[in-house]
């Protein structure tokens, strides 16, 4: 994949103003030094969404969505990394300079979006001129599909033969290692190539900018496998693609929900009664990979799996697979059709209006969650009642800690007919929610004040100040290694000063995109959003003071190390005099 200079992104960070981004999607109010609005990201009647122009990143004090000006266009525009910087290079009208050692792998990368591209034009082309598409044609007929549709949808036709694609895009060496690297083709042992898809009806998967990355396609014969996919390729991994997505963000500007199927032609079924917001695994079960990326661009997502024993199986690994990403604000439903129904079968036999109603009445997450284990339990005895809360306390326990997962235990009280508290102290790990978060770059994490930073530890006070006013790093200019400082969180401040020292231009927001996707992000945002309730003179005070410390704290700790190695005998020359220096250095 491409890879961008993070010097690049701290100048465009420098340059681009996150407010005057954001303004041009949603209508933002001056309220003192910050910019507030009603959040784009979940519903709500009062402003909860504030902008820093001065840290130059926005949060929201609703559903704790935060970012820097590339975080809330790859959220709002569902734009991935490198598009959401190409997004901002335009606005300032610069050019993104790839780093040129990862010029082979981007190259491929073009290469297999061009041969998909021109793939996509061939299927499409035969679908409408060769001589016999018309089996494909009337199948899709048959199927209720509209030509609107299969335009929509570019739906294409792999006719007959080896290799119809082969012999009209491998016109090189080139391209023939395109459409082998793409998945288009297979080799055999003896070096010739075939198509992979042959008397087909193709399926173009597409990213979420609509490029072609993959293909399915569904056998007109009775030859197996009945419905064929790309194989895992660069641009392709079925544990993270969802057919029609690209499609239901184009039909819908203001997603608030999706309805996750199994097939490509339940999709496009549902979409041709008018139900756009529709997507479909990829030949696997729901993934992880798959929810993370759905909760990023809706609240509520709704499994509606087949009327049969895979479909129930379905949608127990999808709640299994759910529990833990139930935050607040989250909504899961679940919908199992009627034995022997898919919901391509069902919505043409009941109607639209029928299966929207379904849906609207699907089992929520409790539900299913209770339901099932219920259906276990004696609930007329106290071992039965017993046995439901040992069996769902576990589920309940993957939850985040909130107020669903609160709600979830009081509502496992009612029927194990206990107080709430006497679960509460059944379940050990209960006390969690009023626990500090867990450790991050090995900080101890102590319970945050929003006022001020009283009781944080010296290197967590350092850090926090230096997110808030990154030019204080210029105030000392000592050339200390402070990763050989003895306390928590020291290689943290450590790669904060590095970074200060050779960018001291930077605001926090390109601070931050440092740690992107990195294990301490959350933390430092959470950090970088503390209302310190004091002037800036009194936080630079605050910041020389704890300063010295830190430095005093690692001069002692060298010395202590010096002086344990020289009774020994074991200092060299260089060392002797380092320590000479040391003894007589005092900060404090």
């Amino acid at each position: 994949m491409a890879r961008i200079p993070q010097s690049f992104i701290n100048e465009l960070l420098v340059r681009v103003d996150v407010v005057d981004v954001i303004s041009t999607r949603i209508s933002l109010k001056k309220a003192g030094k910050e910019f507030t609005a009603c959040c784009p990201f979940h519903d709500e009647k009062t402003p909860s969404f504030t902008v820093s122009r001065v840290k130059q990143f926005y949060h929201c004090f609703g559903c704790g969505e935060n970012g820097t000006a590339i975080s809330f266009l790859m959220t709002y525009d569902h734009l991935g990394f490198v598009d959401a910087i190409e997004e901002l290079a335009s606005i300032v009208g610069i050019t993104v300079p790839y780093d040129e050692t990862s010029e082979p792998p981007d190259k491929t990368w073009e290469n297999s979006r061009n041969i998909l591209k021109l793939a996509n034009q061939f299927y499409k082309s035969q679908l409408k001129n060769h001589p016999e598409a018309s089996v494909a044609v009337d199948y899709l007929k048959n199927r209720g599909l509209s030509g609107e549709l299969a335009a929509i949808f570019q739906l294409g036709y792999a006719p007959p033969g080896w290799s119809n694609l082969y012999d009209k895009l491998a016109i090189n060496s080139e391209s023939k290692t395109s459409m082998l690297e793409a998945g288009l083709v297979i080799e055999k042992d003896d070096g010739r190539s075939y198509d992979r898809f042959r008397n087909r009806i193709v399926f173009p998967i597409c990213d979420q900018r609509g490029r072609v990355i993959a293909f399915g396609g569904r056998v007109l014969t009775n030859e197996k496998p009945k419905y064929l996919n790309s194989p895992e390729t660069k641009l392709f991994h079925k544990g993270k693609e969802l057919y029609g997505l690209y499609e239901a963000m184009q039909a819908n500007r203001e997603l608030e929900s999706l309805i996750v199927v199994e097939g490509y032609m339940d999709v496009i079924a549902l979409a041709q009664h008018g139900i756009r917001n529709v997507v479909a695994t990829l030949g696997t079960a729901i993934t992880e990979d798959h929810l993370t990326r759905l909760f990023k661009l809706i609240k509520q997502v709704i499994f509606c799996f087949d009327g049969d024993r895979a479909g129930a199986d379905a949608a127990k690994k999808a709640f299994k697979i759910v529990l833990p990403l139930m935050q607040d604000g989250r909504q899961v439903k679940f919908l199992l059709l009627p034995e022997k129904e898919d919901p391509d079968s069902m919505v043409r036999r009941c109607g639209a209006t029928d299966f929207k109603e379904r849906i609207n009445n699907a089992m929520n997450f409790s539900d299913f969650l209770f339901s099932k284990n219920l259906a276990k339990c004696d609930m007329e005895s106290i071992d039965g009642r017993a046995k439901l809360v040992n069996i769902s306390l576990p589920l309940i326990n993957q939850i985040p800690h909130g107020i669903f997962r609160e709600m979830l235990l009081k509502q496992l009280a009612g029927f194990g007919q206990i107080d709430v508290n006497t679960i509460n102290a059944v379940n050990h790990v209960d006390n969690a929610v009023n626990q500090q978060e867990s450790v991050v770059n090995n900080i101890p994490q102590r319970k945050q004040k929003t006022s001020g930073l009283s009781g944080f530890p010296p290197v967590r006070r350092v850090i926090c100040l230096l997110l808030q006013y990154p030019h204080f790093a210029s105030l000392r200019d000592d050339e200390q290694n402070w990763s050989h400082l003895k306390l928590p969180g020291a290689e943290l401040l450590a790669e904060m000063f590095d970074i200060l020292n050779k960018n001291p231009a930077l605001k926090t927001a390109a601070i931050l995109e440092h740690w992107r996707e990195r294990q301490e992000e959350k933390f430092l945002f959470k950090l970088a959003q503390i209302d310190l309730e004091v002037s800036e003179k009194d936080s630079e005070k605050n910041f020389l003071a704890t300063f010295d410390f830190l430095k005093q704290e690692m001069i002692d700790d060298r010395k202590n190390n010096l002086l344990n190695k020289s009774k020994t005998n074991q200092l060299n020359q260089d060392e002797m005099i380092e320590l000479n220096k040391l003894l007589k250095t005092k900060i404090l």
